[in-house]
C-alpha cells in the first residue's frame, strides 16, 4: 500500500471530526444528502430521553423553509414532509440517535447539464471540483441550500427542549437590498413575522421589499440583505471563555449557512464609531437582579450570556444564480459564457429566517447542556 495512502487513512481516523458534516458537542447533528439526490437527512446524537416529540413538532418549521411558498421564492415544488426513522418510541425520545429524512420529489437535474463542464460564477462549482476532483453538478449537490433541511429539522428538536426553559427565538428580515425596516422595540410575534411573504414584521416596509424582489426577479437578477435574530429568556452563564465563546459559536453557525457574508452581535460594526464611555453598558439593580441600562453588548459579555436580550445580524449576499448570460470558464480552463438556469430564489432571505432560528437553537441547546454539565452537576458544599 502506498505510503501516501497510509497517511491518508491515519489522517482520516484521527481527524475525522474535521470532515465538516457535523455540528455541536453534546447535542451533535450530522447531515447528509444532495439537492437532486434521493433526499436530505440528519442524525441527532445527544438528545435527552423522554422528550415528547412528534412530526407535528418538526414539520411547521420545515414548511416555513420549503420552496414554492410564494411568488418571491423558487418555484420548485417540494412538500418537504419529514419522516422520523429512529430515536422516538411512543411519542417520546429514547436518548438514542434520532434519524430524520425528507425525500426529494421535484428534482430536475437536466436543467444543470451545461454546468457539468462550466463553472457557475460565485457558486461552489470550481472550489468543490478543485478540492475533491469530482462533484455533483446537479443543483450544486452538497453545496445547495437544500442541505439546510437537515438543520431546520434538528433545530426544531432543539427549540422544543429550549421551550421548557421559556427561551424565545425570533428571527426576521430587517433589510432587503437598500430597503431597511425601522427598529422594532418589542419582540415581534411569530404570527406577525409570518404575516408577509418577506418575513419582515413591519408591514409597510414588507410591501416595498416584496416589490423590490419581484423587480429583480423580472430582470433575471437577485438581491440580498440582512436578518436580525433576537433571543429572550436566556439566563446568565451560558457560553465559555476564550475559544468557545457564545457569540463565536453563533458566528460559526451563521457563517456556515449558504450565501452568508457577515455576522455582528450587539452594536457590531456601528459600535466602533463610539467611545468607550458611550459604548459601555452600565450596570444597575432592577427587580432585585443585576441588569444593564443599555444593551450594546447584545446580551453576551466575555463570551457568556449576561441575562439581557441576545441579538445579532447576519448578512446574505444576492443569490448567485441570475438568469443572465455571464462570463466564466469550463473545467478545462477555456473561457466561455453561461446562462443561469434552474429554479432559484431571487432573494434567499425570506426562507432563511427559519434556518437562522434553527442554527441559533442548535448553538443554545449545546451551550445549555455544556453549562449544566460543568456548573450544575456537582455539589462540593
Amino acid at each position: 500500500m502506498p505510503q501516501s495512502f497510509n497517511f491518508a487513512i491515519f489522517t482520516f481516523n484521527h481527524l475525522k471530526i474535521l470532515m465538516g458534516n457535523s455540528f455541536g458537542t453534546l447535542f451533535r447533528i450530522s447531515s447528509w444528502g444532495e439537492s437532486h439526490g434521493g433526499g436530505i437527512g440528519v442524525v441527532i446524537d445527544g438528545c435527552p430521553p423522554r422528550l415528547p416529540l412528534g412530526i407535528e413538532d418538526i414539520q411547521p418549521d420545515l414548511t416555513r423553509r420549503r420552496p414554492g411558498q410564494s411568488k418571491i421564492t423558487t418555484p420548485r415544488d417540494e412538500a418537504d414532509q419529514v419522516e422520523i426513522l429512529s430515536g422516538v418510541f411512543d411519542s417520546l425520545t429514547l436518548g438514542t440517535p434520532i434519524a430524520m429524512l425528507v425525500r426529494n420529489q421535484d428534482a430536475r437535474p437536466q436543467a444543470y447539464d451545461e454546468m457539468k463542464e462550466k463553472f457557475r460564477p460565485s457558486h461552489a462549482d470550481f472550489t468543490y471540483q478543485s478540492k475533491f476532483g469530482h462533484r455533483n453538478h446537479e443543483g450544486g449537490g452538497r453545496s445547495s441550500a437544500r442541505e439546510t433541511i437537515a438543520r431546520v429539522a434538528a433545530g426544531a428538536v432543539a427549540k422544543k427542549i429550549l421551550s421548557y426553559d421559556h427561551i424565545n427565538i425570533r428571527a426576521y428580515v430587517e433589510r432587503i437590498h437598500d430597503i431597511q425596516a425601522p427598529s422594532i422595540e418589542e419582540l415581534p410575534t411569530l404570527e406577525k413575522v409570518e404575516s408577509t411573504p418577506t418575513r419582515c414584521p413591519h408591514s409597510e416596509t414588507a410591501e416595498l421589499m416584496e416589490k423590490r424582489i419581484l423587480e429583480a426577479k423580472k430582470a433575471g437578477d437577485s438581491v440580498g440583505g440582512s436578518i436580525l435574530c433576537r433571543v429572550t429568556g436566556l439566563p446568565v452563564g451560558w457560553g465559555a471563555p476564550v475559544f468557545d465563546r457564545l457569540e463565536a459559536d453563533l458566528a460559526k453557525a451563521m457563517l456556515s449557512l449558504p450565501a452568508t457574508k457577515g455576522f455582528e452581535v450587539g452594536s457590531g460594526f456601528d459600535g466602533t464609531y463610539l467611545k468607550g464611555s458611550e459604548h459601555n453598558d452600565l450596570y444597575e439593580s432592577r427587580d432585585g437582579k443585576v441588569s444593564t441600562s443599555s444593551n450594546r453588548s447584545g446580551g453576551v459579555q466575555g463570551g457568556i450570556s449576561n441575562g439581557e436580550e441576545l441579538y445579532f445580524r447576519i448578512a446574505f449576499k444576492p443569490t448567485a444564480t441570475v438568469l443572465q448570460k455571464q462570463k466564466t470558464v469550463d473545467s478545462h480552463g477555456n473561457e466561455t459564457e453561461l446562462m443561469g438556469r434552474g429554479r432559484h430564489d431571487p432573494c434567499v432571505l425570506p426562507r432563511a429566517v427559519p434556518i437562522v432560528e434553527a442554527m441559533t437553537s442548535l448553538v443554545l441547546i449545546d451551550h445549555r447542556m455544556l453549562h449544566t454539565a460543568q456548573c450544575q452537576s456537582f455539589d462540593f458544599s
